[in-house]
C-alpha cells in the first residue's frame, strides 16, 4: 500500500481536498482586490493596504456560526451558511468603523466531498466579495473520527481598515444622540441552541416535518451591513455602533455606549418578526430570555446625533435598508438600558 492510499484508507483524502481546492478557486479568484498581492494556493496571503490611508488602524474579528450548522446539515442545505459566517465576522467589523478588507476561513469537516465542499466556500466567496473584502485564504481540513458523519464546522478571521481619528469609539456618544436600529433578516446565527430546544430539533426527520415556509426563516442568511453602512461610515454620520449577536439588545448595545449614559428603547418603535413572536409562544419564553438570546428583529444599532438623523434614514433608504428610530440616548439612570411602551411579553 502507499503511503497516499495508506492515508486514504485512515479517512483522509488528499484528492478528494486537491479536487475541491480546484472547483472553489474561480469563486474565490473572483473576491480579490487590488490589494491582494498572494491569495489561495501559497503558504501565507499577501495583502498590500496601499497608501491612501493617513493613519491606518487595522480591526480585526473572529468567529463562526454556531449550531444553525446542525440545521443546514439536517436540510442538506449549504449554500447560504456562508454568508452566515462572513456576516458574523464582517458586521463586527463594520461596527467598529472600519472598511472590511480581507477573510481567511477555516472548514473542518468528518468526510472531504468535493461538491459540498465548493458550494459552501462559494457562499463564503459571495458574501465575503458582497462587503467589498477579498478572501484570500483559509484551511479545509478532513478530520475522521473528530465529527459524527456528514458534520462539519466553520469559523472565519477577517480584517478591516479604518483611520485612527474616525474609530467608531463610546467616548463621542452624549445624551440626546438617536438609536436607529436597522433590520435584521431574522434569526441570524444565534440563539439556534434554544431554538433546537423549543422546536424539538434533534435530528434530520424533525427539521424536515417542519412546515417548508418555517424551514426557509431558520435557514435564512444573516444580514450583511457592510454595504448600507459604509456610507454613512464615509461622511462621518454615526458615532457608535452595536452589533446585536449572541446577548442580544441587552448584551451588546452597552458595548456601544460609555458608563456615565443610559438609553431608552420604545417598544412598538420596529416590528418584531413573527419567527420571535413564535418562539415565544411555543416555548412560554419569559421577555428577559428573549431580550437576552434573540435580536427582536433589530441587528445593528447606531448612534446618531440628532441633526443627522434624517440623512441616516434617507442613505439607509437609497440602500434598500429597513432602519428604525427605536430611542435615545439619555442621562445616567440606575439601569443603563431603559424600555417604555408595551411590553410585547411579561
Amino acid at each position: 500500500m502507499t503511503e497516499a492510499n495508506a492515508y486514504a484508507g485512515a479517512g483522509v483524502d488528499i484528492l478528494a481536498g486537491e479536487t475541491a481546492v480546484d472547483m472553489m478557486q474561480a469563486d474565490v479568484a473572483a473576491t480579490y482586490t487590488p490589494g491582494v498581492l498572494a491569495g489561495v494556493g501559497g503558504f501565507g496571503a499577501a495583502f498590500a493596504l496601499g497608501t491612501q490611508y493617513r493613519e491606518p488602524v487595522l480591526i480585526s474579528g473572529t468567529d463562526g456560526v454556531g449550531t444553525k450548522l446542525l440545521l443546514a446539515i439536517m436540510a442538506g442545505r449549504h449554500e447560504s451558511i456562508g454568508q452566515d459566517l462572513v456576516a458574523m465576522v464582517m458586521n463586527d467589523i463594520v461596527a467598529q468603523g472600519a472598511k472590511p478588507l480581507f477573510l481567511l476561513d477555516y472548514l473542518a469537516i468528518a468526510k472531504m466531498v468535493p461538491e459540498q465542499v465548493a458550494t459552501i466556500v462559494r457562499g463564503i466567496a459571495q458574501a465575503t466579495q458582497a462587503t467589498g473584502a477579498a478572501l484570500i485564504g483559509g484551511e479545509s481540513a478532513e478530520l475522521p473520527g473528530m465529527y459524527a458523519p456528514d458534520h462539519y464546522d466553520l469559523a472565519a478571521f477577517g480584517v478591516g481598515v479604518v483611520e485612527r481619528d474616525e474609530m467608531l469609539t463610546v467616548d463621542r456618544v452624549a445624551t440626546g444622540d438617536v438609536l436607529i436600529g436597522l433590520a435584521s433578516s431574522g434569526i441570524h446565527s444565534n440563539g439556534y441552541s434554544l431554538v433546537r430546544t423549543v422546536l424539538g430539533l434533534e435530528q434530520e426527520a424533525d427539521f424536515t416535518a417542519l412546515p417548508t415556509t418555517l424551514q426557509e426563516t431558520l435557514l435564512t442568511p444573516t444580514t450583511l451591513y457592510a454595504q448600507a453602512v459604509l456610507p454613512l461610515l464615509a461622511e462621518q454620520l454615526v458615532v457608535s455602533m452595536a452589533h446585536i449577536t449572541g446577548g442580544g439588545i441587552v448584551g451588546n448595545l452597552p458595548r456601544a455606549l460609555p458608563a456615565d449614559v443610559s438609553v431608552t428603547l420604545e417598544w412598538g418603535s420596529w416590528p418584531i418578526l413573527p419567527i420571535f413572536m413564535e418562539l415565544q409562544r411555543l416555548g412560554q419564553l419569559s421577555l428577559a430570555d428573549m431580550l437576552a438570546t434573540f435580536n427582536l428583529g433589530l441587528g445593528m444599532i447606531l448612534v446618531v446625533k440628532p441633526p443627522h438623523v434624517a440623512r441616516v434614514l434617507a442613505m439607509l433608504a437609497d440602500e434598500g435598508q429597513a432602519a428604525y428610530q427605536v430611542g435615545t440616548v439619555t442621562p445616567a439612570m440606575s439601569a443603563q438600558l431603559n424600555w417604555r411602551g408595551k411590553q410585547p411579553w411579561s
